[in-house]
């Protein structure tokens, strides 16, 4: 049948567009696909880094509006913003470590994007972060870097406490020595009258 001839069209993904991320490209699928009308989001896959855009032999003009819109896509994919999961991929980031970056400014943000999670009426707000940042990053290996900051920060604090810890102790050990002990008098006190006992011939 003529519908079984498909019309077919490959793209392959550049390392400039996934920065070596599988995340990455798949994160660019679904960018296509958010830009496709309903009736073509599922003609278009993903096998590796080849995109891969099928339909039937009658969809010729569906398919070539939504091979201009892939091809359109694909030539942006260097420039649009990296997201949480992928920029995690691409520099084999954890979640926490994202947070604590971001956080002291050592991660830059692009700025934020806003979604509507599938199916729900929830949105959320999360940071993205400019390629070219994140493949500046990635080349000179900041993330090992920061990883021994970080370990040289902590040491450093927990070094700091442990002499902190030593000083209040050293304190409080100088205070007790310095206080009487429970029931002990003081020798001068002890001593008052003596003189008078003297004088009176008492002690002799």
């Amino acid at each position: 049948m003529k519908t079984d001839i498909e019309l077919i069209r490959t793209w392959t993904l550049s390392a400039a567009a996934t920065l070596g991320s599988s995340v990455r490209a798949k994160g660019l699928l679904q960018e296509i696909q958010a830009r496709l009308p309903a009736i073509s989001k599922k003609a278009i896959s993903l096998e590796g880094v080849d995109l891969i855009l099928a339909m039937p032999a009658d969809q010729k003009a569906s398919f070539n509006a939504a091979a201009s819109v892939v091809s359109r896509t694909i030539d942006e994919a260097p420039a649009l913003p990296v997201i949480p999961r992928e920029i995690q991929d691409i520099l084999g980031m954890k979640v926490s470590e994202r947070h604590r970056w971001l956080a002291d400014g050592r991660l830059p943000s692009a700025g934020t994007r806003t979604v509507r999670l599938a199916g729900r009426a929830r949105q959320i707000t999360f940071h993205v972060f400019d390629p070219k940042v994140v493949e500046d990053l990635l080349d000179r290996g900041a993330v090992d870097q920061w990883r021994v900051e970080d370990a040289e920060a902590r040491a450093e604090k927990r070094a700091k406490a442990a002499y902190q810890t030593k000083l209040t102790r050293l304190s409080k050990k100088k205070k007790r020595a310095k206080t009487p002990e429970d029931g002990a008098t003081d020798p001068g006190a002890a001593l008052k009258g003596w003189e008078i006992f003297d004088l009176d011939g008492l002690l002799r």
